[in-house]
């Protein structure tokens, strides 16, 4: 394993280990067999994806390992990043905390519903991915970087952003929590937020995206927005 595979391998283990503490730690047990069933699913899922792209694509790969606020160039972004974090931990501490005082009771049909949602969130990530190279963590426009207006970018602007938000949807279902949906608002802001700015960054910066946003009218929904 080269050097890029054992820095992926390193930080998804260390991704996996914080998600495991973030759903074990405040629910205070171990036995919570919605988190052990969402960790598998989602570890699969990256698992998955991350060797996809070592095979396939490792200029994409690389691209991706570097994210978050200090990742990012522009300060707008920075604050974004910021607010998309603590939105993420809150996302699994609020079903955390939800099933160690046991303020919701969610069918196993509903869990297991939220399970298909994560499934379906990555492979929809996956699919703009395996689209689109230039798809880094941080926004910024590659040397040689083109509009890339096929597969799931046919449909909407931000295909990757509406896998995440499938992806977001599904996890408190999947750790069966009711009150953890709370959270997929905010986290839904930040990213409405974050898609806007960009967009504006690659109207100045990426030759030929006003065309492509005049073409393809949706930015996460197809036929509503």
């Amino acid at each position: 394993m080269d050097d890029l595979g054992r820095k992926s391998a390193a930080g998804l283990a260390w991704f996996i280990l914080a998600l495991g503490i973030f759903l074990f730690l405040p629910a205070g047990t171990f036995d919570y067999w919605q988190a052990w069933v969402y960790l598998l699913v989602f570890g699969l899922s990256v698992i998955w994806i991350t060797l996809y792209l070592w095979k396939n694509d490792r200029a994409l790969l690389e691209r991706r390992i570097n994210v978050g606020p200090a990742a990012e160039k522009e300060k707008s972004q920075k604050r974004i990043q910021t607010f998309a974090a603590a939105a993420f931990i809150g996302t699994y501490l609020l079903p955390s905390f939800d099933r160690r005082f046991s303020w919701s009771s969610v069918p196993m049909t509903i869990v297991i519903l939220g399970d298909v949602l994560v499934a379906l969130g990555f492979f929809v990530i996956f699919l703009v991915f395996k689209e689109n190279t230039y798809s880094a963590g941080t926004i910024e426009v590659a040397a040689g970087q083109k509009v890339i207006a096929s597969g799931p970018y046919a449909r909407v602007r931000h295909p990757m952003y509406a896998g995440a938000l499938v992806m977001l949807l599904g996890t408190p279902l999947a750790l069966g929590s009711w009150w953890g949906l709370l959270l997929f608002i905010p986290m839904t802001m930040v990213i409405v937020w974050r898609l806007r700015e960009e967009e504006e960054f690659l109207l100045r910066h990426l030759s030929g995206y006003a065309d492509y946003r005049d073409k393809v009218r949706q930015r996460l929904l197809p036929w509503v927005w």
